[in-house]
């Protein structure tokens, strides 16, 4: 046990941070901006802090634990740890919060709001991550919803609203099925309810419960990730939403279904895992391929980008239908390096369309020339979208390759089948990446236009873009940085498979 309680510091500080917003002086939008990005960037350095001195690398135990009694009732503790399976995805939800709440600059309207709904989401997103109880994880599970909701419906497009109502109506049933989930496993085979996940892992159900549970926590992850065919409420979200809420979205959002998908399902219910995880590589594999294809359809830039995202968690969902060491780490992989890149693309792709006052890609045409930093960096992280080798994505994409292909689980005619769909899909992905590189950039449209002046990019644009690319370089030259992390965690998820 931890004797200071660094994960409830953690946790609890960005939402009662964020909470005194509203009793700061009225002085304009500058202080809620500068007060925001210093409670990120001291949230950031706690947790590394907490990570570097407190955490050991080498132990698959969890670490950091906190236990305390919340509701005596029913037995309900505020209990947190982490393992090398959460850590990532933490420091990642660290990073690009700090980074959207600094792109989050130009936002004028009713300020303190948008900024304090960031830090609550913010919150959600690490107490999801962090926690050790099945009830505390569906709270700070939907507690990021109603931020989202707000942001999605307040701040964006012409059609927020509309899309704004599509999400909560997606994600709050799938929440419905999470909660039924939750208490199915909690309230089984025992006088008290057990949502302990020490106890949850060592608890054996009848095979045929084991799947219907199986099924409800998939069908709320499938909404998150997003996988098809529960995929519909994503394309339109980003297409309305404000870009620094896209980079939320994209960068840590999607990853939480992927990251409840191997915590609880592959974890606590292995054997309908294997039962399920043939299915799962079939839709992962479809959905490289359906999202690719509809990406290149789509006339809005952002909806492109959506599109790709979807198509990108496809090999994140194959990693974990793999059920090998090399496909799981490829799938924590991917889930980082797209958290990154997705990010990126959401974040550029936005400024882009502030700037020109166009979303549609068939009206952009030239803006290289008057904007030659923002076509620099949105050509590098398309490279980087597109599995370029030196990059984080062809990293992550070749090791769930290698993790499908030595897959003892599978025959040898579905593994090259597979690996033939997903290369199909890796070719398509250069095609829509570049060919909305060419429609935004290439051309003379825009630039022949009388009274044309398009403001290129500023010292803000270019250190958000340059801090997210340092990661993205660093994961594609050395990417036991971030599998050193996992590989012993993962080690021990498989053995409940190997051992049978």
């Amino acid at each position: 046990m931890s004797y200071f309680p660094w994960l409830t510091i953690i946790v609890v500080f960005p939402i009662f941070a964020g909470s005194s917003i509203f009793f700061l002086p009225h002085r304009g939008n500058k202080v809620v901006r500068w007060y925001t990005i210093g409670i990120c960037l001291l949230e950031l350095l706690i947790t590394t802090y907490a990570f570097c001195y407190h955490f050991q690398l080498d132990d698959p135990l969890i670490q950091l634990e906190e236990d305390l009694k919340w509701i005596n009732i029913f037995d309900f503790h505020w209990r947190l740890g982490i393992d090398g399976l959460s850590i990532g995805p933490i420091l990642l939800t660290g990073f690009i919060t700090t980074l959207a709440t600094l792109a989050a600059w130009p936002v004028t309207r009713d300020s303190r709001l948008f900024h304090f709904l960031m830090l609550a989401m913010y919150s959600g997103q690490i107490g999801s991550f962090s926690s050790r109880d099945l009830l505390l994880f569906f709270i700070m599970w939907e507690l990021e919803l109603i931020p989202v909701y707000l942001l999605l419906s307040m701040w964006g497009g012409k059609k927020r609203l509309y899309s704004a109502t599509k999400f909560i109506l997606y994600t709050a049933g799938g929440s419905i099925f999470l909660l039924i989930g939750v208490l199915g496993m909690g309230l089984y085979g025992s006088n008290e309810p057990t949502l302990n996940f020490e106890t949850l892992a060592n608890q054996s159900y009848p095979v045929a419960l084991e799947i219907i549970l199986y099924f409800g926590f998939l069908i709320a992850y499938a909404v998150k990730s997003p996988i098809i065919p529960l995929h519909t409420w994503l394309p339109d979200t980003h297409g309305e939403a404000h870009y620094s809420t896209c980079m939320l979205l994209a960068g840590i959002l999607l990853k939480m279904g992927a990251y409840g998908l191997i915590r609880i399902n592959m974890e606590f219910l292995s054997h309908a895992h294997s039962i399920f995880s043939p299915w799962l590589v079939i839709v992962g594999t479809i959905q490289i391929i359906y999202a690719a294809s509809t990406s290149l359809g789509q006339r809005n830039l952002k909806k492109r980008i959506a599109y790709s995202s979807i198509s990108h968690m496809g090999f994140t969902i194959i990693g974990i239908g793999s059920i090998t060491n090399t496909g799981l780490n490829g799938a924590i992989l991917q889930l980082l390096s797209h958290g990154f890149i997705g990010a990126a693309l959401f974040f550029l792709g936005g400024t882009s369309c502030d700037r020109i006052r166009l979303v549609y890609l068939d009206e952009m045409g030239g803006i290289s020339i008057p904007m030659p930093k923002i076509f620099t960096m949105f050509s590098s992280f398309s490279m980087a979208s597109l599995a370029l080798p030196g990059m984080s994505g062809f990293v992550a994409e070749s090791v769930v390759f290698f993790g499908i292909i030595t897959s003892p689980k599978y025959l040898l005619i579905p593994k090259i089948l597979i690996t033939f769909v997903m290369a199909i899909g890796m070719i398509l992905t250069p095609i829509y990446s570049l060919s909305m590189s060419r429609q935004m950039f290439y051309g003379y449209k825009l630039f022949n236009l009388p009274n044309s002046f398009f403001v290129d990019s500023g010292p803000r644009e270019l250190f958000i873009s340059i801090c997210i690319f340092f990661p993205v370089i660093a994961i594609g030259l050395y990417p036991d940085l971030v599998i050193s992390l996992s590989v012993d965690k993962v080690q021990a998820i498989l053995s409940n498979y190997y051992d049978r």
